[in-house]
């Protein structure tokens, strides 16, 4: 592939229109090798040089040695720099030493797992435990024979139970996921008591995708294995590896409870890549300098199916990285379309990736993948990860991922060798996203962010302390091991007769099974079955409860590998939709609309003249109805009325009140303060991944004047409880408003579009259905006054307004009817009182 030729290509064709903001040269860097201070063994050398390896890397070598010093490491290099051989070296170094050695390697998925013994099995001349292997041939014995033999294999849903058995009495390394661990191997651990016995290294990978809930079940989880491993007197240590975030020795620390050395001497190899930011053009102005009335630009996803139809036409492999399932399959769907036009051959060479597929669904796509039979595949972050694809040649992030540590290792994905690759970032009509197309230094020259975990959070620590009680006592000195409100939540689980203490221990009283009650991947709610009834009931996906209300809800549409399907009915008892096949022209998004309630104030300070204030707060949520959107043209077919339950959730929120000059001003030059601060929150909800690693998602905003007597700006966690999200916002507020400024400021538009103070509908909203909507663009002349006035900049005049275009309102939400249920949160009531009491009392 001509990188170049192919860029010059694409700015030549009748669909360019000034897209290219920028392109970045990022040079190729050549490998750089360290020595051992002492040598491997020798099998380990003998292995290795069958696979074609000689020398290490720098930062190979530095985690060899360190682990060989008995340290618990955190790698943070690049993707796909080696980093797999930083803890399979010391383990099979481990294994000849002593042949009872047993470790641990936990990956955040299944596909994962499978696809890294696949590499570890290099090392392994028995090919214990890897069934699969010996079923595609294995490899040339002659030419792999090391003398190394070992137990290996996966330990998830998909072994066998034979396989099952012999893993769990005869093996030597486990690879599993974090929801096997905490569900089929901790609460069984008496009969795992040899592998415990013996646990010498435990392997955390991509530890940096372990953030929010995901990250606070899993730390849990490593606080129970540990009292596991002291039960059988092991004590392993940890390996963790991770993409580049700002705080990797502190998030693997809180992740794993150890102190961690840091390895990030990244001495890998690294081809040439062609960075290209590409901003979509303005709808309805003849380039993208030139806006459009309505201030808005063409659809992402529109340019992202562009890009992809002519990048396969030319035969180049390229993966588009997008947000969520819906834009997954319209791109597939798109480009689809598009290339069948040219060929028929095409067709079947696009696919769509995401999660809901089925296990072997998802494994044949990554096969034909490798394999190079699939030429483009439209994908979430799940192929973010390192599962084994191959090398790609393109790749397109549609919108910007939400951090800086996601965008490279997404771009990551291209690169073939020495080869140049090709790397687009498509702009969204998103504040953020804008920010970007015109600082893109803040990518290329800025640290990633910070990853935030909240372990001690009750919301997620109850399921976990009742876990820990099941598979083992808990004696009154480890309680706190499960954070501030550990004893009081078995207090009330004795109440509850679940637990009972006797003679200075927790004893677990009850039946109930109770890790099979917890969801590591989020708080609570059951998981939806999608079921095709037009296809012999067969199940053809699945979905959380909360996406299910807003993507499954009657008469919606659902994708699945680009073929459309309509909700006949969303049967919430049994937690079931039912789906039929159409051949529909339109895709549907929800309408919510959310109120605020501050339940508790924690704490308020003042910050520059405004009030900050942080506390427990309850969010309404209802989805009145939803909109019907024509594939394309994206024109409004109408709307339809829902009758769904108002979803509860009380979480932590920040709030930003501003000081009664600001009201003045913005008086003064009769404007509206409510209009401003909405434009501002829409922004502060783009900008805040910059800052703490969350997703715009895991964020919600509200504008309110009802809890503390004038218009206020909250930001909260959307999840109960709290992720620590907003308490990090809270603590760079000047930060946060001074980038917010900076966006909102520097957009070429007068009266605000969807690139600085929000839109109609968000700038995420075509990939995020379960999206808020609002009647109208929000004033971006109000949003400057307040922002001139709370940074203490010069006083801003607005400018003169001159005839706005302006998008048809939206249906004003309705209000939930008092007759409908409301989905309460899954924390029980006498705990969720108790904790405020505790909280009140502090």
């Amino acid at each position: 592939m001509n990188a170049k030729s192919l860029l010059e290509s694409l700015t030549f064709s009748r669909r360019y229109g000034g897209q290219v903001e920028r392109v970045v040269e990022l040079p190729a860097r050549p490998a750089q090798f360290g020595e051992l201070s002492e040598p491997l063994k020798l099998p380990v050398q003998a292995a290795l040089a069958n696979a074609g390896i000689t020398d290490l890397y720098t930062h190979q070598v530095s985690a060899i040695e360190e682990v060989r010093q008995g340290r618990s490491i955190v790698i943070v290099t690049g993707t796909a720099s080696g980093k797999t051989l930083c803890y399979n070296i010391p383990v099979i170094e481990a294994i000849l030493d002593d042949p009872l050695a047993t470790a641990l390697f936990v990956y955040p998925t299944k596909a994962l797992a499978q696809d890294q013994l696949r590499g570890l099995d290099r090392f392994n001349d028995g090919a214990g435990g890897t069934p699969a292997l010996r079923e595609e041939g294995g490899r040339d014995a002659a030419a792999t024979r090391c003398g190394i033999n070992f137990i290996a294999g996966t330990y998830d849903g998909d072994t066998p139970a034979p396989q099952r058995r012999k893993l769990r009495d005869n093996g030597q390394v486990i690879l599993t996921n974090p929801d096997m661990l905490h569900q089929a191997i901790l609460p069984h651990h008496s009969r795992w008591s040899k592998y415990f016995s013996n646990l010498k290294y435990v392997v955390l990978d991509e530890v940096h995708a372990y953030r929010g809930v995901f990250g606070s079940h899993l730390s849990n989880v490593m606080r129970r294995l540990q009292r596991i491993c002291e039960h059988y007197g092991a004590s392993p240590q940890f390996i963790c590896c991770s993409a580049t975030i700002a705080n990797p020795v502190e998030h693997a620390s809180r992740i794993v409870g150890h102190e961690m050395a840091l390895v990030d001497d990244d001495g890998s190899p690294r081809g040439p890549k062609r960075f290209v930011l590409w901003n979509p053009p303005m709808v309805g102005g003849p380039d993208s300098s030139q806006p459009s009335p309505a201030g808005e630009r063409r659809g992402p996803l529109g340019e992202a199916i562009d890009l992809m139809t002519a990048l396969v036409r030319e035969n180049v492999q390229t993966i588009a990285f997008v947000r969520t399932r819906l834009a997954a399959e319209l791109i597939s769907r798109g480009a689809r379309d598009n290339l069948g036009l040219v060929s028929p051959r095409f067709v079947e060479r696009i696919q769509a990736y995401r999660g809901g597929y089925l296990p072997e669904e998802r494994r044949e796509i990554e096969r034909r993948l490798a394999s190079g039979d699939i030429l483009g595949v439209a994908s979430t972050n799940a192929l973010e990860l390192g599962i084994d694809i191959g090398s790609l040649d393109a790749c397109l992030m549609v919108g910007y991922p939400g951090t800086i540590a996601s965008a490279w290792q997404q771009a990551g994905r291209a690169g073939r060798g020495a080869e140049e690759a090709l790397i687009f970032l498509i702009g969204d009509n998103a504040p953020i996203d804008q920010y970007l197309m015109n600082h893109s230094d803040y990518l290329f020259d800025q640290n990633p962010e910070n990853a935030v975990v909240d372990p001690n959070n009750p919301h997620v620590a109850i399921g976990h302390i009742k876990s820990a009680a099941y598979e083992l006592p808990i004696p009154d000195a480890e309680v706190d091991r499960f954070g501030d409100y550990a004893l009081p939540m078995l207090e009330i689980l004795e109440e509850q007769e679940l637990v009972k203490h006797l003679r200075g221990k927790w004893y677990w009283s009850n039946e109930e099974y109770p890790a099979a009650t917890v969801n590591l991947r989020n708080i609570g709610g059951p998981v939806y079955n999608i079921i095709a009834a037009t296809e012999n009931n067969r199940v053809i996906g699945t979905m959380d409860e909360v996406s299910a209300f807003s993507q499954l809800h009657k008469h919606a549409v659902y994708l699945h590998d680009a073929q459309s399907y309509l909700v006949t009915d969303l049967d919430t008892e049994n937690a079931i939709a039912y789906v039929e096949k159409r051949d529909l022209d339109y895709y549907t998004q929800a309408i919510t609309s959310s109120r605020l309630q501050i339940e508790e104030k924690e704490e308020e300070a003042q910050w520059r003249e405004c009030t900050v204030g942080l506390g427990a707060v309850t969010v309404t949520t209802t989805i009145p109805m939803f909109k019907k959107v024509k594939y394309h043209s994206r024109d409004s077919l109408g709307f339809e009325q829902l009758e769904l339950p108002p979803q509860i959730l009380e979480t932590i929120s920040l709030w930003l009140v501003p000081p009664q000059a600001c009201l003045e001003e913005v008086r003064h030059h009769k404007l509206v303060m409510a209009e401003g601060l909405i434009g501002i929150a829409n922004c502060l909800v783009e900008v805040a991944p910059m800052f703490v690693m969350c997703d715009v998602q895991d964020v919600g905003v509200v504008v309110d004047a009802s809890n503390l007597g004038q218009d206020a700006l909250f930001l909260y966690d959307r999840y109960p409880g709290g992720m620590g999200f907003s308490e990090r916002c809270a603590d760079q507020m000047e930060d946060l408003i001074r980038a917010v400024h900076e966006v909102i400021s520097k957009c070429p538009c007068t009266d605000g579009c969807p690139s600085c103070v929000g839109a109609a509908l968000p700038a995420f909203a075509l990939s995020d259905i379960d999206s808020g909507t609002r009647g109208r663009i929000p004033d971006k002349q109000a949003a400057l006054v307040i922002t001139h006035q709370l940074l203490g900049l010069e006083p801003y005049v607005p400018r003169r307004r001159e005839d706005v275009v302006e998008m048809d309102p939206e249906p004003e939400a309705e209000k939930a009817t008092e007759e409908t249920e409301a989905i309460e949160p899954k924390l029980p009531l006498d705990l969720r009182k108790r904790l405020s009491e505790l909280r009140r009392k502090e």
